[in-house]
């Protein structure tokens, strides 16, 4: 009898300690695939049009909200860049609480929805590049959407050979006009952020070529 008490014991036991090591891992992992998004020229132009509701401007303003993100471009959005933001876009206001759909509502909500969709679906990968590019995801509408903008950076990386945009050129320019449509004006301004960039001319298959290919595939 009391070897069979002693089984039961350590049978229980077992089971026990077999459950708790068992009921944690599931959890811990789901929990790392949240919150997840990049910074690329999506991101930047949804936070430029909250930018503009601010400023009234027809692009950022040095230093302001968008320059901040756009330091940080290719790098996950984070809590501390989205302060960044906020200071940035209280600095504009005069005010401690942020706008809303502002800059730093708008990048909250990046952030938030990236990590509902990755609850959702471990494939899913809203705002940001890292499976597939912004330019499969885009339709050719006509306008400088994300998918035109990224493309843009792209040309602009070649000719630079920097990991990101560089301030005043073909990429900010564009980005002054964010889905909107591409016009000879728009146009105009990437081209003059290209000739900044190359010293003076246009590059072929560069950026301002880049958003009249766009623009003629539009029109097919």
């Amino acid at each position: 009898m009391s070897f069979l008490l002693r089984s039961s014991r350590t049978l229980l036991s077992n089971a026990t300690r077999y459950t708790a090591a068992t009921s944690v891992t599931p959890r811990t992992f789901s929990t790392a695939l949240r919150m997840s998004v990049k910074i690329d020229s999506n991101v930047l132009s949804q936070i430029t049009a909250g930018e503009k509701l601010l400023t009234k401007q027809d692009g950022p303003i040095q230093n302001g909200p968008t320059a901040r993100a756009q330091s940080h471009v290719d790098q996950q959005l984070t809590a501390e860049i989205i302060h960044e933001i906020t200071e940035a876009e209280k600095a504009i206001t005069g005010s401690s609480e942020p706008v809303a759909n502002g800059p730093t509502a708008t990048a909250q909500s990046i952030l938030t929805n990236a990590g509902k969709a990755s609850n959702n679906s471990i494939d899913a990968t809203p705002n940001t590049t890292s499976q597939k590019p912004v330019s499969q995801q885009g339709q050719h509408d006509g306008t400088l959407n994300s998918a035109t903008l990224h493309d843009i950076t792209e040309a602009e990386k070649k000719i630079t050979g920097q990991d990101s945009a560089v301030p005043g050129g073909p990429t900010a320019r564009a980005q002054q006009h964010a889905n909107e449509p591409i016009t000879s004006e728009a146009l105009h301004d990437i081209t003059e952020g290209e000739k900044k960039i190359t010293g003076g001319d246009r590059v072929k298959g560069g950026p301002t070529s880049t958003a009249q290919s766009e623009l003629g595939k539009s029109r097919n």
